[in-house]
């Protein structure tokens, strides 16, 4: 098979399928990078093309709706980069779980796909490297063809998904860097909030799953700097380099699999390193977000932070000031697999104020329109003012559990709030 350049096997794609398309584009330190480049020198590339994709919001930047006139995205995320044309109408936001993302990729119709790979080993297989999440759902089917972006930045880890040439329609060159997520240094709000999940956790063996994010960086680093060390092991969507830290303290034993990932995103520093640690299996998103399967995890624990919490326990993880900003994505799957866990905890965290204290996050109500995560889904919440359990309290017990641990200079109305509330019921 030919290797072309990825403009000259976009146009191959193309070639017998002259009217519009509906172009599956891989996301996270999957995207494309080198055909987004080739859209922005020959937007004829992108005509009447509606993209498709899991593209994470401050990662993956590009706007693939704004490549041509008649271009449009389906998104189920949205990012800054595609809200200009979200408001226009040239982009379709699809309020999904990743379990029904990946489901509805298997079954929605999609004319041809595009997935970056490893360059090919001595039997001709290629890798779909540290991003195999999305994509496995589009290339099981028989019915859409698929061009392979060869970039020789992609790693090849010990264990993840590998298709034969044969299986891509056209195959291209790009050695464009992968997507890259660089954390910085947490606050102490946040290391707070990170003790506090630490403790939780405690010393028994814990499976661990969490995003991206301060929360999720701030309790990776309390639990590495626990001096026993932890037999711990990860099932996650996504892990950045803060893993690293848990590795390198002697907390994630080395035995082969005993991290289970859809996507690596960070740094070369982590890229290279998950390439050659026997720890890391990566599997796409119909097994990292499996209901049974999680639910077969012995002490799950699903570390996840959120935008508010109201004194019923509902909980925001998508919109601010009323603007949609983001995405449930996995973190109800993950909510719901650990409840299901032997032992398992579900855990939100977030800080308890805004804008220097001035705005509390934990709220009396939400509006309507921001209810991502329903109360009967939310355990544990977690602020850098401690941490309460809400399974199994009453609507009162719930509404003075939360207000324990919020911003003490917010909690007088936050309970004369739930006293008028609590009235009118």
């Amino acid at each position: 098979m030919d290797i072309l350049s990825v403009a000259e096997a976009m146009k191959h794609l193309r070639r017998d399928r002259r009217g519009p398309m509906r172009l599956f584009v891989s996301g996270c330190s999957g995207e494309p990078i080198g055909l987004a480049r080739a859209m922005q020198d020959e937007s004829d590339l992108a005509r009447d093309i509606t993209f498709l994709g899991v593209w994470i919001p401050g990662v993956n930047k590009t706007d693939w709706a704004g490549f041509h006139d008649t271009a449009r995205a389906e998104t189920f995320f949205l990012s800054a980069e595609l809200r200009g044309n979200f408001e226009i109408g040239k982009v379709t936001f699809r309020p999904l779980h990743y379990s029904d993302t990946f489901d509805w990729l298997m079954s929605s119709p999609i004319d041809a796909g595009v997935v970056v790979v490893s360059p090919p080993d001595e039997d001709g297989n290629v890798s779909l490297g540290v991003s195999p999440d999305f994509a496995p759902a589009v290339l099981q089917r028989d019915d859409v063809p698929i061009m392979a972006i060869i970039n020789p930045n992609m790693p090849r880890p010990v264990d993840s998904l590998t298709y034969p040439l044969a299986r891509f329609e056209c195959t291209a060159f790009d050695d464009s860097p992968l997507p890259e997520l660089h954390e910085k240094p947490v606050s102490d709000t946040f290391n707070r909030i990170g003790r506090h999940i630490a403790e939780l956790i405690g010393d028994a063996p814990a499976a661990l799953q969490f995003g991206l994010g301060n929360v999720q960086q701030a309790a990776l680093k309390a639990l590495a700097a626990k001096t026993r060390p932890a037999n711990l092991r990860i099932h996650s969507g996504m892990v950045t380099d803060s893993v690293l830290e848990l590795i390198a303290a002697g907390h994630v034993p080395d035995e082969r699999g005993r991290i289970t990932l859809g996507v690596a995103l960070g740094t070369p520093n982590l890229y290279e390193h998950v390439a050659k640690d026997r720890r890391f299996t990566f599997r796409p998103v119909s097994e990292t977000h499996c209901g049974r399967v999680l639910s077969e995890i012995r002490r799950f624990v699903a570390i996840n932070s959120v935008l508010e919490v109201d004194l019923f326990g509902q909980a925001n993880a998508e919109f601010l000031s009323g603007c949609q900003v983001s995405a449930i994505g996995g973190l109800v799957d993950f909510l719901r697999g650990a409840a299901a866990s032997e032992g398992g905890m579900p855990i939100l965290a977030l800080p308890s104020s805004a804008s220097g204290g001035q705005i509390s996050r934990i709220v009396p109500r939400l509006d309507d329109r921001a209810v991502s995560i329903a109360r009967t889904d939310v355990r544990y919440v977690v602020t850098e003012y401690g941490a309460v359990n809400l399974h199994g309290l009453d609507i009162n017990a719930r509404a003075s559990a939360l207000i324990s641990i919020a911003d003490p200079r917010h909690r007088t109305d936050l309970n004369e709030a739930w006293k008028s509330m609590r009235e009118s019921m």
